[in-house]
């Protein structure tokens, strides 16, 4: 995904992406704050997927937008 597309709809983005990793806080959704790499690093975190797990999820996610 986009980093700039990402930062600048990260507000209305967060509902979608709660929705779709339940397991992310609203605290991890903060420090991700818009930027791609955090958010994938936080859903190998949360879920235990590896990084190119993760990086599909996100390709996955932004194909659905």
């Amino acid at each position: 995904m986009n980093d700039d597309i990402l930062k600048g709809k990260w507000k209305q983005l967060r509902g979608r992406v709660k929705e779709r990793w339940g397991n992310l806080t609203d605290d991890d959704l903060d420090v991700i704050d818009g930027h791609s790499e955090h958010l994938a690093g936080k859903l190998q975190e949360k879920y235990g997927w590896s990084k190119e797990k993760a990086q599909q999820e996100l390709r996955d996610f932004n194909d659905n937008l």
